[in-house]
């Protein structure tokens, strides 16, 4: 944390670190008092903080702050801080949020795989609920993506990120406007932003949640970017596509619904009403009387298939600590428990949203030191901070391009753990903060499978022995 320290906000107190992007830095916030759990989103301002950026960020809270609805990640509160000396605090915008201690809705999916049909419907009527609202107030998103969809302690979907959204339309009136700015990640931008000419807002967001929806049901997005640079985009344009692995593996009710979401023609696009009345939207849901640990468990199958979720839990009994995470325990949900989202440290039990992470049989230094040849051997950057880490901690920053050429980026940062009868492991977590969350656990599970790293990831067979010690 900076020097200066952070203001209360809201009767909040920010205490520690658990996300970010490329502009901003994700802090877990409580409300001592009142037992209460949020996040604090926190991005700095300086006197070189441009009109326009303040005025993006002004215009991001004052959006977000207007949309109330079950599936759009809430906005409690907001407190500006300037960069003037005049208070002791560090100069920022800081914004209160509810807490997604579900985490992302993709960390939980496995790359080139996808989840099945009944969790995919359970959470695309919760996207296009949210989503309905969000234009029903006159406003387009612009940036849906996977980073951008979390999950609350209960499992339920949350919109979140309102950075590039827009306001198209006038409530009272109903006129709409169209919009010129180009935005979004390229493997899920619509094609008409790739000419200069002024679009219409709602086809952008239901191309969106098209691609969305194909990557929630096989793990990948279809192309690169809707561009002839692109051979799948060309293939797709063509109708040549549909005779290829992954296409092959959708059914035909999804696949219709997907072709429409994803019509080249924006003015053919289906639009979220239709989508509703889909004959695969509008089925009865296979998951809405399971329970939370149902959930978590159809959400989670094809990480439990491919072993992943070995790697999570060493089945170790450790307690509790009282800084927080305590807090977060007794607040959390049963949801939140399945999905193995508190990890075992030297200090208890952390809450730990991010699930790409592992135990070693090695210390600290000597995991390091193997992990960042094998992050080399995949063609990925790293580089250790300059400021001196905390004895018997390990950090390194890594930067990688994904199969789709988009940015990774994040934190190795490995400590000290005592278990199985030496107290020479370790405990890893890899902390995205830019990028899919899909392709970032692609690269997680790829440098564990290194012969760097792999004799020493501490793991689970089928048969429920331990390997790696």
């Amino acid at each position: 944390m900076p020097q200066q320290g952070f203001p209360k906000i809201a009767g909040y107190r920010l205490v520690k670190q658990v996300g970010g992007g490329g502009f901003s830095i994700v802090y877990q916030a409580v409300h001592i008092e009142d037992h209460r759990v949020a996040a604090c989103k926190v991005v700095s301002l300086t006197p070189k903080t441009t009109n326009a950026e303040r005025k993006s960020l002004d215009k991001e809270m004052r959006v977000h702050s207007a949309l109330k609805h079950k599936n759009v990640l809430e906005f409690i509160n907001a407190v500006i801080v300037e960069p003037d000396g005049k208070t002791p605090y560090y100069p920022a915008f800081y914004m209160l949020l509810e807490f997604a201690a579900g985490g992302d809705l993709f960390d939980k999916i496995a790359p080139d795989v996808g989840i099945g049909e009944d969790i995919a419907h359970h959470y695309f009527l919760q996207l296009l609920a949210g989503m309905s609202f969000i234009h029903g107030e006159g406003v387009c998103h612009r940036d849906l993506k996977p980073e951008n969809i979390l999950l609350d302690a209960a499992g339920a979907l949350k919109i979140s990120d309102f950075g590039l959204s827009s306001v198209y339309k006038l409530k009272e009136t109903g006129r709409t406007r169209q919009l010129s700015e180009r935005c979004g990640s390229l493997p899920y931008v619509a094609p008409e932003l790739n000419s200069n000419s002024p679009y219409d807002a709602e086809p952008v967001d239901v191309w969106g949640i098209g691609v969305i929806l194909f990557t929630l049901l096989l793990g990948n997005t279809p192309w690169d970017e809707p561009t002839a640079r692109s051979p799948e985009f060309k293939r797709y344009v063509s109708g040549q596509i549909y005779g290829d692995d992954p296409w092959t593996r959708l059914g035909d009710n999804v696949l219709s619904l997907i072709l429409a979401l994803l019509t080249i023609d924006p003015h053919k696009r289906m639009t979220l009403p239709e989508a509703f009345q889909h004959p695969w939207v509008y089925r009865q849901s296979q998951m809405a009387n399971k329970g939370p640990v149902a959930l978590a468990e159809s959400l989670t199958q094809s990480l439990r298939e491919s072993g992943d979720m070995a790697m999570l839990d060493p089945s170790q009994g450790v307690q509790t600590d009282a800084d927080g995470d305590e807090m977060m325990m007794s607040a959390t949900h049963q949801f939140t428990q399945s999905l193995l989202l508190f990890s075992q440290t030297q200090h208890g039990t952390k809450y730990t949203p991010a699930m790409t992470r592992f135990y070693a049989s090695i210390p600290p230094a000597a995991l390091l030191s193997v992990i960042e040849p094998a992050f080399a051997s995949l063609g990925a950057q790293t580089k250790r901070p300059d400021q001196v880490q905390e004895e018997g901690h390990a950090k390194c920053f890594v930067r990688a391009l994904d199969g789709r050429k988009q940015v990774l980026k994040g934190w190795i940062e490995v400590q000290p753990f005592e278990g199985w009868g030496s107290v020479d492991n370790s405990f890893c977590i890899m902390r995205r903060i830019e990028g899919d969350p899909i392709q970032w656990r692609k690269l997680w599970r790829a440098m564990i499978e290194t012969p760097f790293v792999a004799p020493y990831a501490i793991r689970r067979d089928k048969a429920g022995n331990l390997l790696g010690i």
